[in-house]
């Protein structure tokens, strides 16, 4: 195989990826976590819990204040404030691919501005980005969720950052605008693999079916989500009841194998008290292995069931074939104004063969860094091509077009609000 066609086919290569450095893909599930609070779901909602050990840094507010760096295969914290920007250095050698991700994790019933997020990007000392920068909003007011993405530097590509060396991880934060002002706790991770030489797979269509199979059969398995990604609880295909309490995230994770395809609903039940409407109340996110977004569901609540449904791209052969997908449940804060405590959530878990629906293979793209520096060339498929743009973009709380085949499952599965 020759040097363009091996960048040609590892373009075609999405970041739902293998489990990397965030740990190896076992077989059976683990056992489920205890939940947090009172055993009848009372109590504070549960924070994010970071990563146990983590190694405490501060980042630097410019490449030239010698910014830390970032530890290689361990975890790291911090936190930053609104409007604030950080440095962190990471060293890159000039072989593996590098995925350096933040997750920004706000107090429960933190009230975030309108403009309040995180962008991350990587970038060399001159302020070259190694690839496009990514945006996160913290979503709903009265009820900030954690987040995460990731940026990357992929090796064997004709792009400014492909020679070893120490490169920056940059975390900016958005404008408080009116909302709580606190510092947001960060957590830092990198991971690494080898790029793969082989083809692209069959199974990796240039389009994908976003039509759900049925839906599994049999009572719902009892599971007490995690509250972030380091204690994820394991699901597998079926059907899964936990709570909820306002304010709360819960993590699940999944392995989804090549040639397989997720998809997923979150069922939030009835509250005990009555509740007011609350738009985006109630939210579905998800992913991929190294905390790069994929995708993010949201809908309104007014203490009636409701039902949050999302579909992920197959995942794209890599070195292993198989990885873990995050996926998270959330309950805005403000749906505790009335005498609601936990809500109950039925997550359903489906994987299925990839259904293709391409007739001809896509063709190449070209990504532009600032100045029109070539970074990478990408397959110009809508499936996951570098970064799922077509799902990771989308506006905050709207519909998309990946997701209309949904539309069926997502109105039988609610009841009408009054």
């Amino acid at each position: 195989m020759t040097g363009g066609t091996r960048r040609s086919a590892r373009k075609r290569i999405g970041t739902l990826l293998p489990a990397l450095a965030l740990g190896a893909l076992v077989s059976t599930a683990a056992p489920a976590t205890a939940a947090p609070g009172g055993p009848d779901g009372t109590g504070p909602p549960a924070a994010y819990r970071m990563a146990p050990g983590a190694q405490e840094i501060h980042g630097a507010p410019a490449v030239t204040a010698t910014p830390p760096l970032i530890p290689g295969g361990r975890t790291a914290t911090d936190t930053i404030a609104p409007g604030e920007r950080k440095f962190y250095g990471v060293r890159v050698d000039g072989t593996s691919d590098t995925y350096v991700s933040a997750v920004a994790a706000p107090r429960p019933g933190g009230t975030p501005g309108l403009r309040d997020g995180i962008d991350v990007a990587l970038q060399r000392a001159d302020g070259t980005r190694c690839g496009p920068a990514r945006h996160r909003s913290f979503l709903a007011q009265g009820g900030a969720y954690p987040l995460a993405d990731h940026a990357e530097r992929l090796a064997g590509t004709d792009g400014p950052c492909a020679a070893a060396g120490t490169y920056y991880f940059v975390v900016t934060r958005g404008d408080a605008d009116g909302g709580d002002p606190a510092p947001v706790p960060l957590e830092l991770t990198t991971a690494t693999r080898r790029p793969s030489t082989a083809p692209t797979s069959p199974s990796s269509p240039g389009t994908w079916s976003s039509e759900p199979p049925p839906a599994p059969v049999g009572p719902a398995k009892e599971v007490a989500g995690g509250s972030g990604f380091n204690d994820a609880t394991d699901v597998r295909a079926g059907v899964w009841k936990d709570t909820i309490r306002p304010g709360e995230t819960r993590f699940y994770r999944t392995p989804v194998a090549i040639g397989r395809q997720l998809f997923a609903k979150a069922t939030f039940g009835d509250a005990s008290g009555r509740v007011p409407y609350v738009a985006n109340g109630v939210r579905l996110g998800l992913n991929d292995g190294a905390r790069g977004h994929v995708t993010n569901r949201t809908d309104g609540y007014q203490g009636r069931t409701v039902a949050v449904p999302l579909a992920a791209p197959p995942p794209a052969r890599d070195t292993a074939s198989e990885g873990w997908y995050y996926l998270q449940v959330s309950l805005n804060a403000k749906a505790a104004l009335g005498p609601s405590g936990a809500v109950p959530v039925t997550l359903t878990v489906i994987t299925a063969p990839a259904r293709s629906t391409a007739a001809v293979p896509p063709g190449p793209r070209t990504y532009h860094g600032p100045g029109g520096v070539t970074d990478r060339t990408a397959s110009a498929s809508p499936a996951p091509d570098g970064r799922l743009k077509t799902l990771g973009y989308v506006g905050v709380g709207t519909g998309t077009a990946l997701l209309l085949g949904l539309g069926g499952w997502y109105l039988a599965a609610r009841r009408p609000e009054e």
